[in-house]
């Protein structure tokens, strides 16, 4: 079995379907079928049960899964070790990240960066999800959790303050929240509970035991607009809610603080373009807070 058919039958098996397989792969869901349909004929066995709601492994497909994801990882650590060979300051790198972290932090050192090295350039990705840099699903990453693989080259760029923020317009027709009443009264904004779990306890060390919850979200720029809109309090970094000329800090005594990291996988650490970026993103966190 190549590389190219075991890519498309480990994609089936973490997407469950055809479909989101094919998302997975960037190539169309007919396509999808017709390589699994000739992966299956090249073995002589049925790979998966075909159920309505998915795709779920037969034996002989369970037997596989450890052969395939041992080429996945040999493919990657091939293109790794290439791609650090390369000393030249052009090329494409991709990063992952949030939302709020890229468009104050990364987006104004890609703008610099791009003015010195025009050969460069970036696919960036944005979501609260921890890319995989093993399996080369980013090259960079810049992330608020620390990962422990000793494969990974970590930095952190900064420690940033939160404080807990409301809108002038929801402080008016509300009032502001009192320390130690775990926000009675008062309805809080964010993030679901698998995105920050620590949120659902305290903001910034308050309790929000007696606090409704009215809105949850993913992203730390739907968590901002909804406290703009004057949905409720919420906790927000400093960098983020300073720029906001309508929040106001409520709870000043509140306040907590967490890590930034860049995340790089080391075989791709040294290169070049690699070495530029990572300059320029970090002096724009040289004074962040």
């Amino acid at each position: 079995m190549n590389w190219d058919n075991a890519r498309f039958f480990l994609a089936i098996v973490r997407a469950g379907t055809l479909r989101g397989a094919s998302s997975r792969l960037c190539v169309d869901q007919a396509t999808v079928g017709r390589r699994l349909a000739a992966l299956e004929e090249e073995l002589s066995t049925r790979l998966f049960l075909r159920t309505p709601s998915m795709y779920v492994l037969t034996p002989a497909g369970e037997a596989l899964l450890a052969p395939a994801e041992a080429m996945e990882q040999a493919a990657h650590a091939i293109e790794r070790r290439v791609a650090g060979l390369d000393e030249q300051l052009a090329g494409t790198i991709r990063i992952a990240t949030t939302d709020s972290l890229a468009k104050r932090f990364l987006l104004p050192a890609i703008v610099k960066l791009r003015s010195t090295h025009p050969g460069i350039d970036i696919v960036c990705t944005t979501s609260s999800a921890i890319a995989n840099l093993t399996r080369r699903e980013a090259d960079l990453a810049i992330r608020t959790v620390r990962p422990d693989s000793p494969d990974l080259i970590c930095r952190r760029l900064a420690q940033l303050e939160l404080g807990v923020f409301a809108s002038r317009g929801y402080l008016a027709s509300r009032g502001e929240p009192r320390e130690g009443d775990a926000f009675a009264g008062h309805d809080l904004v964010l993030y679901q509970r698998a995105v920050v779990p620590s949120m659902w306890d305290a903001l910034c060390g308050e309790s929000i035991a007696r606090g409704n919850v009215v809105f949850q979200t993913a992203s730390t720029m739907m968590l901002i607009e909804a406290t703009l809109a004057g949905l409720g309090v919420t906790e927000i970094p400093l960098y983020r809610a300073e720029n906001e000329p309508e929040l106001v800090r409520v709870l000043p005594n509140r306040r907590d603080a967490f890590d930034v990291w860049l995340v790089a996988h080391r075989d791709l650490y040294k290169t070049a373009r690699m070495q530029a970026l990572i300059a320029a993103i970090s002096e724009e966190f040289a004074d962040a807070r």
